[in-house]
């Protein structure tokens, strides 16, 4: 799978870092939904997938987060407690819940008319997809 990342990314010119470890989402995803509240949401997610796959940040750290948000446009402090206070852990929960009612079990999942695409997949994918 990263292999073919890598080959994609070299393809379509997009930074790829290289990392060495996974790193866990779940305090950026509460993060994320602060940011949308703020209306800094997209700038938000693309600003944390920049760091994690182009910098090979660890997204896990609330202070890594922290410094992104404010990269943004957001307050740095209050981005903190946000994280600290779990505020918007429920919302997040109940993402999780409605994605496990639906099936999607992993991601990249793109789900279209009930039929499901799951993984990184080629741009002629996407398309028979939503074509069909």
């Amino acid at each position: 799978m990263l292999s073919r990342l890598r080959a994609v990314a070299e393809e379509l010119h997009l930074p790829l870092g290289r990392r060495g470890h996974t790193y866990n989402s779940r305090r950026a995803q509460e993060l994320g939904k602060w940011a949308e509240r703020q209306g800094k949401g997209g700038s938000f997610i693309d600003a944390v997938y920049h760091a994690y796959f182009a910098e090979a940040r660890n997204i896990a750290l609330p202070q890594v987060l922290a410094g992104i948000a404010a990269g943004v446009g957001l307050d740095e402090t209050e981005a903190l407690r946000v994280l600290e206070q779990k505020s918007f852990a429920a919302a997040v929960d109940a993402d999780w819940r409605h994605c496990r009612e639906l099936g999607i079990t992993s991601v990249p999942t793109l789900i279209c008319d009930s039929r499901a695409l799951v993984g990184f997949r080629p741009y002629e994918d996407f398309r028979r997809l939503i074509q069909s």
